[in-house]
């Protein structure tokens, strides 16, 4: 497969997840992040080869759509409940493109109108859209809310694209926007004063514990058992299908024997992040998930492949400062982790950053970034589609069992 997918999400006001702009590359020399008539194309074939649930996690996929793409329809190839079409800036508001998105309205398809600016080559389309998406890193605030007041007269959904901060999230809220695309939601909550809640605080010595390198498994194993709800998590886990024991996992000290110490230490890492992450948006716990198996895979057809993981962690880390809403640089001081994992989580150039910028290029779609951490770590770039897909499956599986 060489097909680049990345996925996006965009979330509602509550930040539960509404759907994920899909973003494709056509092969290593295309480094193009809006869809043109060619990827729209990679776009349609690969949500039928692959799936377009696998892809979206069941929430909506908002697809980029060039004039071609509208022109020929090709959105009715999916399923009208499943997509969202973008018409992107580009598109000019012509008779031929409107009629065509007239179409597309009337067999049921939802239409969003990307990077929207009140100008006359864009304001045809709200006659069509449902969505308007609003670009916030670009746009002036007083200008956000001018367009939030002049929109919201319509029957138009806002969405607010590239924020970055959770002030911009409450910010767009108080002006009618009611769904936000960006990462923000990766970033911590700051504020003065605030403490790590004691609960966080037993899932975080229990994290400490298992990542010690001498860790004593006696010791890990009665804090475990002080945390009834971790035990239940890590039994559930053992006893999912991901493993497929013959026998059922009835304690940590049997789960010793059936996957060994290095494994019983991950995977015990694995459910403290996830118990952390309560209260937290549910791709809190999924975008870590995701980057911790795409880097030990990484690592695998890498130079690291010895320390894959090594690798797992540092991508399971990699979210632990919005989960608890610390800078990154005081968490992992309290973590007896590698400093090769310390250095790459605080931007420190090496072979961990690099397998780190791979992941995290590759996530949001940037496609050039990933291009030079690709032939830094000496990585075929050809076979990282392939990786991220396994990765997003594993973590998939992984969180319904959460």
């Amino acid at each position: 497969m060489n097909n680049f997918i990345a996925r996006q999400p965009i979330f509602t006001e509550k930040k539960d997840v509404l759907g994920y702009e899909i973003l494709f590359r056509s092969g290593p020399e295309n480094y193009f992040g809006k869809t043109t008539v060619d990827a729209s194309t990679v776009a349609v074939d690969n949500f039928l080869l692959f799936g377009i649930e696998r892809l979206t996690s069941g929430r909506l996929a908002f697809i980029n759509c060039s004039r071609d793409f509208l022109l020929g329809e090709y959105l009715t190839l999916l399923p009208r409940d499943r997509v969202v079409g973008e018409i992107l800036e580009t598109v000019a508001a012509d008779n031929e493109t409107l009629e065509a998105c007239r179409r597309l309205k009337r067999a049921g398809y939802q239409l969003a109108v990307d990077d929207f600016v009140d100008s006359p080559e864009l304001t045809p389309f709200l006659e069509v859209a449902d969505y308007v998406k609003v670009d916030f890193l670009t746009t002036p605030p007083a200008e956000q809310e001018r367009l939030a007041r002049k929109l919201l007269r319509g029957n138009v959904q806002l969405l607010a694209e590239k924020v970055e901060t959770q002030e911009d999230v409450q910010r767009g809220i108080a002006m009618g926007y009611r769904y936000f695309q960006g990462y923000f939601f990766c970033r911590p909550e700051m504020h003065e004063g605030r403490t790590i809640p004691p609960h966080k605080l037993n899932y975080l010595r229990i994290l400490q514990i298992a990542n010690h390198p001498d860790v004593d498994i006696d010791e890990l194993a009665g804090a475990i058992k002080q945390e009834a709800s971790l035990v239940y998590r890590l039994l559930r886990y053992l006893n999912s299908p991901i493993f497929a024991f013959r026998t059922k996992v009835v304690s940590i000290a049997h789960a010793i024997t059936l996957i060994g110490e290095r494994g019983v230490r991950k995977w015990i890492s694995m459910v403290s992040l996830a118990a952390m992450s309560e209260g937290k948006p549910r791709e809190l716990v999924v975008v870590p998930l995701i980057r911790a198996r795409f880097c030990e895979l990484i690592a695998a057809i890498s130079r690291l492949k010895a320390r894959a993981d090594e690798l797992f962690l540092m991508g399971l880390l990699s979210t632990i400062d919005a989960i608890l809403d610390t800078p990154m640089s005081a968490v992992l001081a309290d973590i007896p982790v590698l400093n090769e994992i310390k250095e790459a989580l605080l931007g420190q150039r090496g072979e961990f950053r690099d397998i780190y910028e791979i992941a995290s290029n590759y996530e949001t779609g940037t496609w050039e970034p990933l291009h030079k951490a690709v032939e830094r770590a000496r990585v075929k770039e050809e076979l990282v589609p392939e990786l991220f897909m396994k990765s997003l499956d594993w973590a998939n599986q992984l969180i319904s069992f959460a």
